[in-house]
């Protein structure tokens, strides 16, 4: 069983923080020079390759601890939402069923292509109870309805945010900010000026910020914003991180003193198109560029965008003499 960074580097969070291994540690760090076009060099490392099963990526790295949390508390139900091509969903559904939890997925509505089509066959497939609530509105009202009808033995069922972006879900990425420190020491990997990822709910980026920070690494967290459904400004991933170090602290872990530097999380905004899942030609042509010149498969709505949006900013020499880490959270394989 592989015993995660976070109780290594706090051996007092054992016996108080449940984990679950669903994947294999460390993920591939390797140079992408086809997509180096401006000062800085840029680096890949790639989460799309993380998790046992059929599925991968980032939401994968949150589910270790949310998983294991719901089994700790005796939980057999999870509810949580998506949008119809919800990676987050089809995970929780693929991995939950590996674990004996059923999933009941609340799905808002976004752009149909073809993508999603296939994503909604999966997820019919994949065992999970469905409900197009349409709406963000329409979800909320339905909340109470779906946490009643799945009640089991007196017990609620999990109920989880989107993208698993809570406090504990977030720990994934903390845990992989200690996993990035471990290879820049191992020389896999030179320390990265920034790392550069797609924000969709906001966790993958707060957990970056507090455990960069936590590892002792310099590196700054640009997070590219593909969601217009929810709040991701800098305040809001700011007091997501700080409730992930509040957390930690009242399971024992004995943390530093925050640094509160602003300068270290930077939101991005322009790159998402018209609205959640909508394409964009930026995105587009990196999508081809990274596949072609690096053999690097992301897909339309989080991926290919956060490229784009590093190709660009590179290009016009805003990362410095870097290098810059490119963090590729595509789930499927």
């Amino acid at each position: 069983m592989r015993t995660p960074l976070l109780h290594q580097a706090f051996p007092e969070l054992r016996s108080t923080l449940p984990h679950l291994a669903l994947g294999a540690t460390p993920t591939t760090v390797r140079p992408l020079p086809g997509l180096t076009d401006g000062t800085a060099s840029v680096w890949l490392k790639d989460d799309g390759e993380f998790g046992d099963g059929g599925w991968g990526g980032n939401k994968v790295r949150k589910l270790e601890w949310l998983l294991a949390d719901a089994k700790h508390r005796g939980r057999q139900t999870i509810l949580t939402v998506g949008g119809l091509g919800t990676n987050w969903g089809l995970a929780t559904a693929l991995y939950g069923r590996e674990h004996g939890l059923s999933t009941v997925l609340a799905l808002v509505d976004q752009p149909v292509d073809e993508h999603v089509r296939a994503q909604l066959g999966r997820l019919r497939d994949s065992g999970a109870r469905l409900y197009f609530t349409r709406t963000k509105a329409r979800t909320i009202a339905a909340a109470p309805l779906l946490l009643g009808r799945y009640t089991t033995g007196g017990r609620l069922p999990y109920l989880l945010p989107a993208g698993g972006s809570s406090p504990l879900g977030a720990l994934g990425y903390v845990e992989t900010a200690f996993e990035i420190g471990a290879q820049v020491r191992a020389g896999k990997l030179p320390e990265p000026s920034h790392v550069v990822v797609a924000m969709g709910s906001g966790g993958t980026v707060a957990g970056l910020q507090l455990g960069l920070e936590l590892a002792g690494l310099a590196t700054r967290v640009v997070g590219v914003v593909v969601n217009d459904t929810l709040r991701l400004d800098a305040a809001t991933i700011s007091r997501l991180a700080a409730r992930t170090r509040t957390l930690l602290r009242r399971r024992g872990a004995k943390l530093p003193a925050p640094q509160n530097d602003p300068d270290r999380l930077r939101i991005v905004q322009g790159w998402m198109g018209q609205s959640y899942g909508h394409p964009t030609p930026a995105a587009g042509q990196a999508l081809r560029l990274a596949e072609a010149n690096e053999n690097l498969h992301l897909e339309p709505v989080y991926t290919a965008k956060a490229l784009a949006a590093l190709l660009e900013m590179n290009h016009c020499g805003e990362f410095g003499a870097g290098p810059i880490l490119y963090l590729n959270t595509n789930g499927p394989r």
